[in-house]
């Protein structure tokens, strides 16, 4: 796998005259941008330590006395004394009774649920590689995820267990043998020495060749990140002590993800989104809110969209953290106007470099338009990505970004790797940004192919594939149109087989019986030819402006 460089040109930057230009973080000497957060300690490189033994260090003594976890639904919850011991005897039940040991792959094919987070820390703590998907993919899908992973074990439930290969041994979550484990007495207090570098997660992120491919995050990824959290939490409002976050982002998406376990780091009481309210949208979304007078939320841009135009009174709301997609302009200023005490922060990131940025505090989160200011230990730099010449700044270029953040690279993947990283370790984004002259990052565009369906990722080249198995196509390309709550939908533009009237909707359904809900064609538009290169390549930007000047109905 590839591993990023060290920032040296950190150093080089404090060293130069000038050195980083305290309102932009533009260093001349470097070509580079610097956070203007302060600088967050990590713990040696070197020193033996796993998430799970970095975030309950940070816990204060005694625990807090609000719950760790809560199910918005029900109302069960679990307190921190209660997760700290489950996670001790679910580690030990892994070890002794799953034989489970440093390195093994877990895959985890399951909602949000109560065992999810205690799952994770619980893998974590042991050394264990946390695989998460989403349980909506088929079975294909899933087959193609566990085969990327090597997983040697899965997690699931009851309703998601047949998707699951034959033959990998699998643990129900809703079964009396994982409650057991929840239980279980013996190897819990053995400790693991894990290290930081070691593989925390397996991730999975779209490429625009249609190949899923497989992030690895380390420990020291993740641990980077909640220290972050953890130095520049924003103290509670209203007299409060505590901060409840309702998690909106699903726990298999690398926000969800995160924010599942640094929320353990920061004390902070999770209120899951489970199937029970999520399956009520949004309406079912802001009276869990309401119910649990939660101070903080996540929220998918549909969801921020839609909280404007309910009749809610979120007292105790402090804060909206809005990512996996842009929010348009509009939308976050009806949000504004409707909820004015509450901070809307955005941000921006990736499953291969965590948070890029984050808006923190009023004054951050009253910068319509942007995705905040750079995070702390992170370094970016916007490249020509024609001449290859860094930018400065209001210069519109390919975002770069370097630090303990990154990833550690694609797993088996030598070809993603080289093009994802440069040769000083640089991760590529893909995406066209620039840095005004105050620090904040704004994402204009995205030379990456990829579509995003209410914060998910739907990759063309998959879908262009199954469209050309259904007899009668001869030549598809998929194509984002913008779309004002889901941000963008995937729409095909087909070429029919001369005399074979094949229909819109034959081509939708044959999509949708082969992929994952998010991922299906909802228009789909008829056309002579596809543009192509000589080399067979899609002419995407020909297509683009082919479809925003045709005449798309209803979409």
């Amino acid at each position: 796998m590839a591993t990023s460089a060290p920032a040296a040109s950190a150093d080089a930057c404090v060293a130069a005259p000038g050195g980083v230009d305290g309102r932009s973080g533009y260093c001349e000497a470097t070509r580079t941008f610097r956070s203007l957060r302060p600088p967050v300690p990590l713990p040696p490189k070197d020193a033996p330590l796993s998430f799970t033994a970095f975030a309950f260090s940070l816990l204060p003594s005694p625990p807090p006395a609000h719950p760790a976890l809560l199910d918005a639904a029900t109302g069960e919850a679990v307190s921190f004394p209660a997760l700290r011991s489950q996670v001790r005897a679910l580690a030990g039940a892994l070890r002794s009774r799953l034989g489970l040991r440093r390195g093994d792959v877990a895959f985890v094919l399951a909602p949000a649920r109560l065992e999810v987070p205690v799952l994770y820390l619980a893998l974590l703590s042991i050394g264990a590689v946390v695989s998460p998907a989403n349980p909506a993919l088929t079975a294909a899908e899933v087959a193609r995820l566990v085969a990327l992973s090597e997983a040697s074990v899965a997690f699931a439930v009851s309703s998601t267990a047949a998707k699951l290969p034959a033959g990998l041994p699998t643990v129900l979550l809703d079964s009396d043998q994982f409650r057991s484990f929840l239980r279980s007495e013996g190897r819990g207090e053995e400790t693991v020495a894990v290290r930081q570098s070691e593989t925390a997660a397996i991730q999975y992120s779209s490429g625009t060749t249609g190949r899923v491919k497989a992030a690895a995050l380390s420990h020291r990824n993740f641990i980077a990140m909640a220290a972050g959290s953890h130095a520049l939490a924003p103290k509670p409002r209203h007299g409060r002590r505590d901060s409840w976050m309702l998690l909106g982002a699903p726990m298999f998406h690398s926000l969800g993800f995160y924010f599942a376990l640094k929320a353990v780091a920061l004390g902070q009481t999770t209120v899951l989104v489970t199937d029970a309210v999520a399956r009520r949208g949004v309406r079912g979304v802001v009276e869990a809110a309401e119910r649990w007078a939660v101070t903080e939320m996540t929220a998918s841009p549909p969801v921020v969209m839609a909280m404007a135009k309910e009749p809610c009174i979120l007292e105790a709301l402090e804060r909206v953290v809005c990512g996996g997609a842009p929010l348009p302009t509009t939308a976050a200023e009806r949000f504004r106007r409707r909820f004015p005490n509450v901070d809307l922060c955005m941000g921006y990131g990736s499953t291969e470099a965590g948070g890029i940025s984050l808006m923190i505090g009023p004054e951050e989160c009253n910068r319509v338009g942007s995705a905040g200011r750079v995070s702390e230990n992170v370094e970016v730099k916007v490249m020509d990505h024609v001449t290859g010449e860094p930018l400065a700044v209001g210069q519109k270029g390919e975002l770069l970004v370097r630090g303990p953040v990154v990833m550690t690279g694609y797993v088996g993947d030598d070809e993603a790797n080289a093009s994802a990283f440069d040769s000083q370790g640089w991760l590529k984004t893909g995406d066209l940004c620039y840095i005004d002259q105050d620090g904040f990052l704004f994402v204009v565009d995205r030379l990456k192919e990829l579509i995003k369906y209410k914060g998910y990722q739907v990759p063309p080249a998959e879908l262009e594939l199954i469209l050309q198995t259904l007899p009668g196509v001869v030549d598809a390309a998929v194509m984002p149109y913008p779309h004002e709550e889901a941000g963008q939908i995937p729409i095909a533009l087909v070429v029919r087989q001369p005399g074979i009237k094949v229909t819109e909707a034959q081509i939708m359904d044959h999509v949708a019986k082969r992929v994952a809900p998010y991922k299906k064609i909802r228009k789909v538009l008829f056309v002579d030819s596809i543009p192509k290169s000589a080399a067979g390549k899609i002419l995407r930007r020909q297509l683009a402006n082919y479809v925003q000047y045709s005449a798309v109905s209803r979409l």
